[in-house]
């Protein structure tokens, strides 16, 4: 591999997280002119807690995402999302699986000190009208780059993986 390559996910338009913090902060307002009130029914307050919940999950996954890539290297594999970066050298990598995910094609990468996972290509459909891209547009090109320089090919199915290993 003459340069190292770098790939980055599609991103998901952000509407849905501003919606769930607009729902959230109506919610909070509802909330406060209940306990204004002396009206708060005890399910408010689980229901306020559950959408202020969601709202951050929503908004670090996206955050994971902008901050998500794979490198190629001449000498190993370099996965950052964020929150945790992990590097293996080509002959440290000792097993790829894939197996069916919601959205194209999962496929782990595992060493014997550290791994990563990583989603092929999906659609997110809804009604028959394609929504959103997630996963690496180039998933399959990425795996199979992967199997090349670790020279995994011995491959394997199993009831929920398809398993590439070292002969």
């Amino acid at each position: 591999m003459p340069e190292a390559k770098t790939y980055k996910p599609e991103l998901l338009p952000r509407r849905g997280e501003y919606t769930a913090w607009a729902l959230a902060f109506a919610a909070a307002l509802g909330l406060y002119i209940l306990v204004l009130r002396n009206l708060v029914p005890s399910w408010t307050w689980f229901f306020v807690a559950f959408l202020f919940f969601s709202a951050i999950s929503i908004s670090l996954g996206n955050w994971m995402d902008r901050h998500t890539f794979i490198q190629l290297q001449n000498d190993g594999v370099v996965f950052e999302n964020g929150l945790r970066k992990v590097r293996l050298a080509w002959d440290a990598v000792k097993e790829v699986r894939t197996f069916p995910a919601r959205w194209g094609t999962a496929v782990q990468v595992l060493g014997e000190q550290a791994h990563f996972e990583f989603n092929t290509l999906g659609e997110v459909e809804f009604r028959g009208e394609v929504r959103g891209r997630v996963g690496f547009a180039q998933g399959k090109e990425i795996m199979d780059e992967i199997l090349r320089a670790t020279n995994l090919i011995s491959h394997q199915k199993t009831d929920k993986y398809d398993v590439y290993t070292r002969p």
